[in-house]
């Protein structure tokens, strides 16, 4: 079962590859380096979960950062004719 779980967070963390084009891709990468951590906690490899937690919270602040701007500037990008 651990195996699974392990292979689950580390397929969620391909979304990196296509955070740009949306800010839930960001928020599923965050989520799977998240899952990384614990699997890496789990398999007691101590360094791995401190990389992957900072990690999971650097993208949670890009994701937050991201959905504030896309909020309070929903038509930022838009040409105005």
């Amino acid at each position: 079962m651990l195996t699974v779980f392990g292979t689950t967070a580390v397929a969620l963390k391909f979304f990196y590859w296509f955070e740009r084009r949306s800010k839930w891709m960001m928020l599923l990468f965050a989520v799977g380096s998240a899952l990384t951590a614990a699997y890496s906690g789990l398999e007691e490899v101590y360094p791995i979960t401190v990389i992957k937690g900072l990690w999971s919270m650097v993208a949670l602040q890009r994701f937050y950062q991201r959905h504030l701007a896309e909020t309070l500037h929903p038509w930022k990008g838009v040409i105005n004719l």
